[in-house]
Protein backbone atom coordinates (compact mmCIF):
# COMPACT_ATOMS: atom_id res chain seq x y z
CA UNK A 1 0.00 0.00 0.00
CA UNK A 2 1.76 3.04 -1.17
CA UNK A 3 1.15 6.59 0.89
CA UNK A 4 -1.53 8.79 -1.19
CA UNK A 5 -0.86 11.65 -2.84
CA UNK A 6 -0.68 15.14 -0.91
CA UNK A 7 -0.42 13.40 2.63
CA UNK A 8 1.20 10.74 5.06
CA UNK A 9 -0.19 7.98 4.83
CA UNK A 10 -2.16 6.15 8.22
CA UNK A 11 0.61 3.85 9.34
CA UNK A 12 -1.06 2.27 12.20
CA UNK A 13 1.37 0.19 13.85
CA UNK A 14 1.13 -1.55 9.97
CA UNK A 15 4.48 -3.23 8.43
CA UNK A 16 6.28 -0.48 6.64
CA UNK A 17 8.82 -1.02 3.59
CA UNK A 18 11.52 1.41 2.30
CA UNK A 19 11.88 0.70 -1.45
CA UNK A 20 14.60 1.57 -3.62
CA UNK A 21 16.97 3.42 -1.44
CA UNK A 22 20.40 3.47 -1.37
CA UNK A 23 20.65 1.60 2.35
CA UNK A 24 23.84 2.93 4.04
CA UNK A 25 23.86 -0.19 6.38
CA UNK A 26 27.01 0.45 8.28
CA UNK A 27 27.09 -2.85 8.95
CA UNK A 28 29.52 -5.26 7.21
CA UNK A 29 26.99 -5.10 3.55
CA UNK A 30 28.42 -1.60 3.14
CA UNK A 31 26.23 0.55 0.72
CA UNK A 32 23.23 -1.31 -1.24
CA UNK A 33 22.31 0.56 -4.14
CA UNK A 34 18.20 0.57 -5.31
CA UNK A 35 17.49 -1.73 -1.95
CA UNK A 36 14.67 -2.07 0.04
CA UNK A 37 14.43 -2.41 3.94
CA UNK A 38 11.22 -3.83 5.59
CA UNK A 39 10.13 -2.88 9.05
CA UNK A 40 7.46 -5.23 10.70
CA UNK A 41 6.57 -3.91 14.45
CA UNK A 42 9.46 -2.20 15.88
CA UNK A 43 12.51 -4.25 14.43
CA UNK A 44 14.40 -4.72 11.04
CA UNK A 45 12.54 -7.84 9.53
CA UNK A 46 14.49 -7.79 5.95
CA UNK A 47 17.02 -6.32 3.96
CA UNK A 48 17.28 -7.07 0.40
CA UNK A 49 15.67 -6.03 -3.83
CA UNK A 50 12.79 -6.39 -4.50
CA UNK A 51 11.41 -7.46 -1.19
CA UNK A 52 8.08 -9.34 -0.50
CA UNK A 53 6.12 -7.91 2.20
CA UNK A 54 2.84 -9.01 3.97
CA UNK A 55 -0.30 -7.48 2.57
CA UNK A 56 -1.10 -3.55 3.88
CA UNK A 57 2.56 -2.62 4.31
CA UNK A 58 3.07 0.51 3.80
CA UNK A 59 5.59 2.03 1.21
CA UNK A 60 7.47 4.76 0.75
CA UNK A 61 9.77 5.03 -2.28
CA UNK A 62 12.73 6.24 -1.15
CA UNK A 63 14.10 6.98 -5.11
CA UNK A 64 16.75 9.17 -5.27
CA UNK A 65 17.50 9.21 -1.37
CA UNK A 66 19.71 7.79 1.35
CA UNK A 67 18.25 5.59 3.92
CA UNK A 68 21.02 5.36 6.89
CA UNK A 69 20.52 3.81 10.83
CA UNK A 70 19.28 6.73 12.93
CA UNK A 71 22.27 8.61 14.25
CA UNK A 72 23.54 8.47 18.45
CA UNK A 73 23.88 11.47 20.19
CA UNK A 74 26.47 10.51 23.17
CA UNK A 75 26.63 14.21 24.91
CA UNK A 76 23.83 16.79 25.54
CA UNK A 77 22.72 18.69 28.03
CA UNK A 78 19.38 18.74 27.11
CA UNK A 79 17.78 20.68 29.70
CA UNK A 80 20.20 23.78 28.45
CA UNK A 81 17.75 23.95 25.30
CA UNK A 82 15.22 26.48 26.63
CA UNK A 83 18.55 29.09 26.92
CA UNK A 84 19.30 28.09 22.95
CA UNK A 85 22.08 30.66 21.51
CA UNK A 86 21.92 32.93 24.62
CA UNK A 87 25.56 31.77 25.76
CA UNK A 88 26.89 32.18 21.83
CA UNK A 89 29.92 34.18 22.51
CA UNK A 90 30.58 32.77 25.74
CA UNK A 91 34.31 30.86 26.38
CA UNK A 92 34.36 27.86 28.57
CA UNK A 93 34.58 29.95 31.53
CA UNK A 94 31.53 31.81 31.31
CA UNK A 95 29.80 28.59 30.69
CA UNK A 96 31.03 27.57 34.26
CA UNK A 97 30.75 30.21 35.92
CA UNK A 98 26.83 31.44 34.75
CA UNK A 99 25.69 27.76 35.31
CA UNK A 100 27.83 26.59 38.11
CA UNK A 101 28.71 29.87 39.95
CA UNK A 102 26.10 32.17 39.49
CA UNK A 103 22.45 30.89 38.40
CA UNK A 104 22.16 27.23 38.13
CA UNK A 105 20.11 27.27 40.89
CA UNK A 106 17.06 29.34 39.31
CA UNK A 107 16.28 26.46 37.32
CA UNK A 108 12.88 24.68 38.27
CA UNK A 109 12.10 21.16 37.47
CA UNK A 110 9.60 22.73 35.05
CA UNK A 111 12.54 24.72 33.54
CA UNK A 112 14.44 20.98 33.17
CA UNK A 113 10.93 19.74 31.67
CA UNK A 114 11.11 22.25 28.94
CA UNK A 115 14.39 22.14 28.05
CA UNK A 116 14.42 18.58 27.66
CA UNK A 117 11.32 18.28 25.90
CA UNK A 118 12.33 21.40 23.33
CA UNK A 119 15.79 18.86 22.59
CA UNK A 120 13.95 15.70 22.48
CA UNK A 121 11.45 17.11 20.17
CA UNK A 122 14.96 18.62 18.22
CA UNK A 123 16.36 15.57 18.19
CA UNK A 124 13.18 13.29 16.44
CA UNK A 125 12.99 16.16 13.85
CA UNK A 126 16.88 16.03 12.84
CA UNK A 127 17.14 12.43 12.71
CA UNK A 128 18.91 11.84 16.00
CA UNK A 129 16.96 8.71 17.30
CA UNK A 130 18.73 8.43 20.44
CA UNK A 131 20.16 11.09 22.77
CA UNK A 132 21.68 10.50 25.46
CA UNK A 133 20.64 13.40 27.96
CA UNK A 134 24.06 14.93 30.11
CA UNK A 135 21.25 15.76 32.75
CA UNK A 136 23.73 17.86 35.34
CA UNK A 137 21.08 19.59 35.98
CA UNK A 138 19.14 17.11 38.67
CA UNK A 139 19.17 19.02 42.06
CA UNK A 140 16.23 17.34 43.39
CA UNK A 141 14.95 14.38 42.74
CA UNK A 142 11.99 16.83 41.63
CA UNK A 143 14.08 18.05 38.94
CA UNK A 144 15.18 14.09 37.95
CA UNK A 145 10.81 13.48 37.96
CA UNK A 146 10.73 16.25 35.58
CA UNK A 147 13.59 15.65 33.29
CA UNK A 148 12.02 12.09 32.82
CA UNK A 149 8.57 13.39 32.48
CA UNK A 150 9.98 15.33 29.39
CA UNK A 151 11.66 12.82 27.49
CA UNK A 152 9.20 9.97 27.90
CA UNK A 153 6.66 12.57 26.48
CA UNK A 154 8.21 12.48 22.82
CA UNK A 155 8.84 9.11 20.90
CA UNK A 156 12.41 9.46 20.92
CA UNK A 157 14.92 7.17 22.35
CA UNK A 158 16.84 8.17 25.43
CA UNK A 159 19.32 7.63 27.85
CA UNK A 160 18.87 10.14 31.40
CA UNK A 161 22.84 10.67 32.28
CA UNK A 162 21.77 11.61 35.80
CA UNK A 163 23.79 14.19 37.37
CA UNK A 164 24.19 17.14 39.74
CA UNK A 165 26.89 19.75 39.04
CA UNK A 166 25.99 21.23 42.35
CA UNK A 167 26.28 18.30 44.42
CA UNK A 168 28.60 15.85 44.63
CA UNK A 169 29.05 12.84 43.04
CA UNK A 170 30.07 10.34 45.79
CA UNK A 171 26.80 12.03 47.96
CA UNK A 172 24.03 11.99 45.32
CA UNK A 173 24.98 8.96 43.72
CA UNK A 174 24.45 7.09 47.30
CA UNK A 175 21.86 8.79 48.63
CA UNK A 176 18.56 6.81 49.81
CA UNK A 177 16.12 9.22 47.66
CA UNK A 178 18.51 8.60 44.26
CA UNK A 179 18.58 5.00 45.07
CA UNK A 180 14.68 4.92 45.27
CA UNK A 181 14.03 7.32 42.09
CA UNK A 182 16.22 4.94 40.58
CA UNK A 183 14.61 2.03 41.33
CA UNK A 184 10.74 2.74 40.72
CA UNK A 185 11.86 4.76 37.35
CA UNK A 186 13.97 2.07 35.11
CA UNK A 187 13.07 -1.17 37.26
CA UNK A 188 11.30 -2.02 33.78
CA UNK A 189 13.12 -3.42 30.32
CA UNK A 190 12.09 0.15 28.76
CA UNK A 191 14.58 0.37 25.78
CA UNK A 192 13.34 3.78 24.84
CA UNK A 193 14.83 5.34 28.52
CA UNK A 194 17.52 4.11 30.23
CA UNK A 195 19.98 5.40 32.79
CA UNK A 196 23.91 6.02 33.13
CA UNK A 197 25.51 7.88 35.74
CA UNK A 198 27.40 11.15 34.27
CA UNK A 199 29.74 13.00 36.78
CA UNK A 200 33.13 14.06 36.65
CA UNK A 201 36.07 13.12 38.31
CA UNK A 202 38.21 16.47 38.86
CA UNK A 203 41.76 14.98 40.81
CA UNK A 204 40.92 15.65 44.10
CA UNK A 205 42.44 14.20 46.91
CA UNK A 206 41.46 10.79 47.93
CA UNK A 207 39.12 10.37 44.58
CA UNK A 208 35.76 10.34 46.46
CA UNK A 209 34.15 9.46 43.19
CA UNK A 210 35.03 6.15 43.62
CA UNK A 211 32.21 5.78 45.70
CA UNK A 212 29.95 7.21 42.02
CA UNK A 213 31.83 4.10 40.19
CA UNK A 214 31.12 1.72 42.32
CA UNK A 215 26.91 2.88 42.86
CA UNK A 216 27.06 2.60 38.90
CA UNK A 217 28.41 -0.95 39.02
CA UNK A 218 25.54 -1.67 41.57
CA UNK A 219 22.80 -0.40 39.95
CA UNK A 220 24.38 -1.72 36.40
CA UNK A 221 24.44 1.01 34.85
CA UNK A 222 27.40 2.77 32.95
CA UNK A 223 28.91 6.00 33.00
CA UNK A 224 29.46 8.97 31.34
CA UNK A 225 32.12 11.29 32.35
CA UNK A 226 34.13 14.45 31.03
CA UNK A 227 37.86 13.89 30.61
CA UNK A 228 41.18 15.97 29.12
CA UNK A 229 38.97 18.97 29.12
CA UNK A 230 41.37 22.10 29.58
CA UNK A 231 42.15 23.31 33.10
CA UNK A 232 39.02 21.01 35.15
CA UNK A 233 39.54 17.11 34.22
CA UNK A 234 42.98 16.06 33.21
CA UNK A 235 45.05 13.15 33.39
CA UNK A 236 45.24 13.11 37.12
CA UNK A 237 41.44 12.03 36.58
CA UNK A 238 42.50 9.22 34.50
CA UNK A 239 45.45 7.99 36.74
CA UNK A 240 43.24 8.21 39.67
CA UNK A 241 40.65 5.90 38.00
CA UNK A 242 43.30 3.94 36.59
CA UNK A 243 44.63 2.77 40.02
CA UNK A 244 41.26 2.11 41.41
CA UNK A 245 40.49 -0.15 38.84
CA UNK A 246 37.03 1.72 38.30
CA UNK A 247 38.33 2.08 34.18
CA UNK A 248 35.72 -1.07 32.25
CA UNK A 249 34.31 -0.70 29.01
CA UNK A 250 31.15 1.09 30.64
CA UNK A 251 32.77 3.59 30.67
CA UNK A 252 32.68 7.01 28.33
CA UNK A 253 35.00 9.74 28.09
CA UNK A 254 33.81 13.07 27.24
CA UNK A 255 36.24 15.53 24.85
CA UNK A 256 39.18 13.47 25.62
CA UNK A 257 40.83 16.50 24.20
CA UNK A 258 44.18 17.41 26.38
CA UNK A 259 45.12 14.35 27.45
CA UNK A 260 48.24 12.35 27.66
CA UNK A 261 49.34 9.59 25.91
CA UNK A 262 49.55 7.68 28.57
CA UNK A 263 45.93 8.19 29.08
CA UNK A 264 44.40 7.82 25.63
CA UNK A 265 46.09 4.55 26.31
CA UNK A 266 45.14 3.54 29.75
CA UNK A 267 41.29 3.98 28.05
CA UNK A 268 42.28 1.82 25.07
CA UNK A 269 43.39 -0.81 27.49
CA UNK A 270 40.39 -1.16 29.46
CA UNK A 271 37.64 -0.79 26.29
CA UNK A 272 36.48 2.58 26.87
CA UNK A 273 34.76 4.82 24.27
CA UNK A 274 35.28 8.48 23.56
CA UNK A 275 32.53 10.93 22.94
CA UNK A 276 33.58 13.86 21.05
CA UNK A 277 31.96 17.24 20.35
CA UNK A 278 33.47 18.95 17.83
CA UNK A 279 31.66 22.04 17.52
CA UNK A 280 31.60 22.87 21.24
CA UNK A 281 35.76 22.46 21.75
CA UNK A 282 36.12 24.42 19.06
CA UNK A 283 34.18 26.84 19.97
CA UNK A 284 34.51 26.31 23.73
CA UNK A 285 38.22 25.76 24.09
CA UNK A 286 38.17 22.39 25.88
CA UNK A 287 40.88 21.38 23.58
CA UNK A 288 41.65 20.23 20.15
CA UNK A 289 38.84 17.98 18.95
CA UNK A 290 40.77 14.76 19.78
CA UNK A 291 39.81 12.49 16.80
CA UNK A 292 43.11 12.76 15.37
CA UNK A 293 44.51 11.03 18.70
CA UNK A 294 41.26 8.70 19.58
CA UNK A 295 42.38 6.86 15.92
CA UNK A 296 45.53 6.77 16.56
CA UNK A 297 44.67 5.04 19.69
CA UNK A 298 42.39 2.73 18.36
CA UNK A 299 39.72 3.97 20.96
CA UNK A 300 35.70 3.65 19.90
CA UNK A 301 34.51 7.01 18.80
CA UNK A 302 31.25 8.73 18.93
CA UNK A 303 29.78 12.49 18.58
CA UNK A 304 27.85 14.83 20.29
CA UNK A 305 26.21 18.47 20.43
CA UNK A 306 27.20 19.31 23.95
CA UNK A 307 24.66 22.62 24.65
CA UNK A 308 22.06 23.82 22.96
CA UNK A 309 23.05 27.34 24.69
CA UNK A 310 25.80 27.76 21.66
CA UNK A 311 24.87 25.26 18.58
CA UNK A 312 21.63 23.44 17.96
CA UNK A 313 21.47 19.91 16.95
CA UNK A 314 22.43 18.96 13.62
CA UNK A 315 24.54 16.49 13.13
CA UNK A 316 25.47 16.62 9.87
CA UNK A 317 27.00 19.69 11.08
CA UNK A 318 28.54 17.48 13.95
CA UNK A 319 29.78 15.12 11.54
CA UNK A 320 31.62 17.96 9.08
CA UNK A 321 33.27 19.77 11.52
CA UNK A 322 34.82 16.71 12.91
CA UNK A 323 35.90 15.37 9.51
CA UNK A 324 36.91 18.94 9.38
CA UNK A 325 39.00 19.29 12.30
CA UNK A 326 40.49 15.74 11.89
CA UNK A 327 41.98 17.16 8.30
CA UNK A 328 42.98 20.45 9.18
CA UNK A 329 45.10 19.08 12.22
CA UNK A 330 46.64 16.86 9.59
CA UNK A 331 47.26 19.63 7.34
CA UNK A 332 49.12 21.64 9.90
CA UNK A 333 50.92 19.20 11.84
CA UNK A 334 52.60 18.31 8.05
CA UNK A 335 53.08 21.96 6.76
CA UNK A 336 55.16 22.27 9.98
CA UNK A 337 57.17 20.03 8.88
CA UNK A 338 57.36 21.04 5.25
CA UNK A 339 55.50 18.34 4.01
CA UNK A 340 52.17 17.31 2.38
CA UNK A 341 49.23 15.66 3.35
CA UNK A 342 48.69 12.65 0.11
CA UNK A 343 45.96 10.68 1.84
CA UNK A 344 43.45 11.99 4.34
CA UNK A 345 43.37 9.41 7.10
CA UNK A 346 39.66 10.22 8.61
CA UNK A 347 37.10 9.83 5.83
CA UNK A 348 33.72 10.12 5.71
CA UNK A 349 32.74 7.11 6.14
CA UNK A 350 34.55 7.08 9.56
CA UNK A 351 32.53 10.10 10.94
CA UNK A 352 29.52 8.27 9.69
CA UNK A 353 30.15 5.64 11.63
CA UNK A 354 30.98 7.47 14.92
CA UNK A 355 27.12 9.43 14.21
CA UNK A 356 25.34 5.81 14.31
CA UNK A 357 27.50 2.36 15.40
CA UNK A 358 29.81 4.48 17.31
CA UNK A 359 26.97 5.66 19.71
CA UNK A 360 25.48 2.97 20.01
CA UNK A 361 28.75 1.58 21.30
CA UNK A 362 29.26 4.04 24.19
CA UNK A 363 25.58 3.30 25.33
CA UNK A 364 26.11 -0.52 24.96
CA UNK A 365 23.45 -0.97 22.53
CA UNK A 366 25.96 -1.89 19.56
CA UNK A 367 23.19 -5.30 19.30
CA UNK A 368 20.59 -3.33 18.62
CA UNK A 369 20.86 0.10 17.29
CA UNK A 370 23.73 1.85 15.18
CA UNK A 371 23.28 -0.30 12.01
CA UNK A 372 20.81 -1.44 9.01
CA UNK A 373 20.96 -5.24 9.73
CA UNK A 374 17.79 -8.17 10.01
CA UNK A 375 17.38 -8.16 14.08
CA UNK A 376 18.25 -4.75 15.04
CA UNK A 377 15.60 -2.02 16.05
CA UNK A 378 14.24 -0.06 13.51
CA UNK A 379 15.48 3.35 14.16
CA UNK A 380 16.04 4.56 10.40
CA UNK A 381 16.44 7.72 8.93
CA UNK A 382 15.47 8.56 5.05
CA UNK A 383 17.61 11.48 3.70
CA UNK A 384 15.68 12.53 0.81
CA UNK A 385 14.55 15.92 -1.18
CA UNK A 386 13.71 16.05 -4.60
CA UNK A 387 13.70 19.87 -4.79
CA UNK A 388 17.57 19.94 -3.23
CA UNK A 389 20.00 20.43 -5.28
CA UNK A 390 21.96 18.88 -2.95
CA UNK A 391 20.98 15.82 -3.15
CA UNK A 392 21.48 15.00 -6.83
CA UNK A 393 23.81 13.59 -8.24
CA UNK A 394 24.38 11.04 -5.28
CA UNK A 395 27.72 9.74 -6.31
CA UNK A 396 29.38 8.78 -2.76
CA UNK A 397 27.10 8.15 -0.57
CA UNK A 398 29.65 8.18 2.94
CA UNK A 399 30.48 11.74 1.79
CA UNK A 400 26.80 13.03 0.68
CA UNK A 401 25.38 12.35 3.94
CA UNK A 402 28.58 14.61 5.70
CA UNK A 403 29.45 17.03 2.81
CA UNK A 404 26.44 17.93 1.19
CA UNK A 405 22.63 16.67 2.89
CA UNK A 406 21.32 18.90 5.92
CA UNK A 407 18.64 18.48 8.32
CA UNK A 408 16.21 19.85 5.79
CA UNK A 409 16.94 17.07 3.38
CA UNK A 410 15.24 14.69 6.05
CA UNK A 411 12.19 12.77 4.74
CA UNK A 412 11.16 10.36 6.98
CA UNK A 413 11.83 9.50 10.91
CA UNK A 414 11.30 6.07 12.21
CA UNK A 415 12.05 4.92 15.68
CA UNK A 416 11.09 1.79 17.36
CA UNK A 417 8.99 1.32 14.54
CA UNK A 418 6.85 4.10 14.67
CA UNK A 419 7.00 6.62 11.95
CA UNK A 420 7.45 9.94 13.27
CA UNK A 421 8.42 12.27 10.89
CA UNK A 422 7.13 11.86 7.29
CA UNK A 423 7.68 13.71 3.86
CA UNK A 424 9.28 16.62 6.19
CA UNK A 425 6.95 17.12 8.65
CA UNK A 426 6.33 15.93 12.59
CA UNK A 427 3.67 13.07 12.43
CA UNK A 428 1.35 14.19 16.12
CA UNK A 429 4.06 16.07 17.40
CA UNK A 430 3.38 20.44 17.39
CA UNK A 431 5.83 22.34 17.95
CA UNK A 432 3.30 25.30 19.80
CA UNK A 433 3.28 23.52 23.52
CA UNK A 434 6.89 23.26 23.55
CA UNK A 435 7.23 26.47 22.50
CA UNK A 436 4.94 28.53 25.13
CA UNK A 437 6.92 25.92 27.98
CA UNK A 438 9.89 26.90 27.09
CA UNK A 439 8.85 30.10 26.73
CA UNK A 440 7.75 30.63 30.16
CA UNK A 441 10.46 28.86 32.02
CA UNK A 442 12.97 31.39 29.62
CA UNK A 443 11.36 34.64 31.68
CA UNK A 444 11.40 32.70 34.49
CA UNK A 445 15.38 32.88 34.48
CA UNK A 446 15.14 36.28 32.83
CA UNK A 447 13.34 37.58 35.80
CA UNK A 448 15.14 35.56 38.68
CA UNK A 449 18.70 36.91 37.71
CA UNK A 450 17.47 40.50 36.69
CA UNK A 451 17.98 42.27 33.43
CA UNK A 452 21.39 43.94 34.15
CA UNK A 453 22.85 40.49 34.42
CA UNK A 454 20.45 38.80 31.79
CA UNK A 455 22.02 41.15 29.43
CA UNK A 456 25.42 41.39 30.51
CA UNK A 457 25.81 37.71 30.59
CA UNK A 458 24.54 37.36 27.08
CA UNK A 459 27.23 39.45 26.20
CA UNK A 460 30.57 39.26 27.91
CA UNK A 461 32.86 41.73 28.21
CA UNK A 462 35.45 41.53 26.22
CA UNK A 463 39.27 42.35 27.16
CA UNK A 464 41.55 45.45 26.24
CA UNK A 465 43.14 44.58 22.69
CA UNK A 466 46.27 46.33 21.05
CA UNK A 467 46.49 46.19 17.42
CA UNK A 468 49.74 45.01 15.89
CA UNK A 469 51.70 48.24 14.44
CA UNK A 470 52.21 47.98 10.41
CA UNK A 471 55.14 49.79 8.65
CA UNK A 472 52.79 50.08 5.70
CA UNK A 473 50.84 52.64 4.84
CA UNK A 474 49.83 54.53 1.46
CA UNK A 475 50.75 57.88 1.37
CA UNK A 476 49.58 59.70 -1.45
CA UNK A 477 46.72 59.33 -4.57
CA UNK A 478 47.45 61.50 -7.71
CA UNK A 479 44.90 60.20 -10.08
CA UNK A 480 46.78 57.99 -12.12
CA UNK A 481 48.91 56.09 -9.74
CA UNK A 482 49.40 55.24 -6.33
CA UNK A 483 52.37 56.20 -4.44
CA UNK A 484 53.48 53.79 -1.76
CA UNK A 485 55.86 54.17 1.24
CA UNK A 486 57.07 52.19 4.30
CA UNK A 487 58.41 52.65 7.60
CA UNK A 488 60.64 51.33 8.42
Amino acid sequence: MAAPDGGAPAFDGRPLVFRSATVVTVDSAGVLENADVLVIDDLIAAVGSRLAVPEGTVEIDATGGILMPGMIDTHRHMWQSMMRGYGGDWALSQYFSFYYLDHGSVFRPEDIHAGNRLSALESVDTGVTTTLDWSHGLRTIEHAEAAVDALRSIPGRFVLGYGDYLGAPWEWSTSADFRSFAERTFSSADSMLTLELAFDVIGQQGFPEEAAFRAARDLGVRVSTHAGVWGATTDVAIDQMYAAGVMTDEVDYVHCATLSQESYQKIAATGGSASVATESEQNAGQGYPSTWQLRKHGIPTSLSMDTSVWWGADFFSAMRATLSSDRSREHLEAQAQNETVVANALRAEDVVRYATIGGARAIGKEDSLGSIAVGKKADLVLVKNDESPAMTPILNPWAHLVFQAGTADIHTVVIDGRVVKYAGERIGLPLAPVRDEVAASVEHVRRSIGEEAWTEGMHPALPAAEDIPNPYRYAEWDGTEQKVTAQA
